[in-house]
């Protein structure tokens, strides 16, 4: 087998997904977000979330662990609960004004972040890269979905 497995699409994925994480993360720290935090963060801010449940959904994570992210989030001073008022059974989740205020500068260099990895791009070079991404994650989520059907 002549195959360089370091050459592959999902060995070399996974290394770029580490570099954005830790340059994701040493931007996020100082104004007190975590990189993991971030679907939850902007899923909150654009009102594509509010409950729990919804958020791990969006952010495609199990239950117990967002539960904890949660947790840790509220214990930041980034997050509060709100009884939902529909259902008293329930929470709904908000930023906190803290959070809120940081969040533009969170994003700005995040933004930067991407503008440096992807220097030497060119503009339909980093659609097209975002494209073909957007794609595989489809596929991925497909052959996930199959296979949790078919251990059922």
């Amino acid at each position: 087998m002549n195959e360089d497995v370091l050459s592959t699409p999902g060995h070399l994925i996974s290394l770029a997904a580490r570099g954005f994480a830790r340059l994701s993360e040493s931007r996020l720290k100082p104004l007190g977000f975590g990189v993991g935090q971030l679907p939850v963060l902007v899923a909150l801010q654009n009102g594509k979330a509010s409950t729990q449940r919804d958020l791990a959904r969006f952010a495609r994570i199990e239950q117990p662990p967002m539960a904890q992210m949660l947790a840790r989030m509220e214990r930041d001073g980034l997050i509060e609960r709100t009884r939902d008022p529909a259902d008293g059974r329930s929470s709904r989740i908000v930023l906190t004004r803290t959070a809120q205020q940081r969040m533009p500068e969170a994003i700005t260099a995040l933004f930067q972040g991407n503008r440096e990895a992807l220097t030497g791009f060119t503009g339909a070079d980093a659609g097209q890269l975002v494209d073909l991404l957007k794609r595989l994650i489809e596929n991925l989520d497909q052959i996930a979905n199959a296979e949790a059907s078919s251990g059922d």
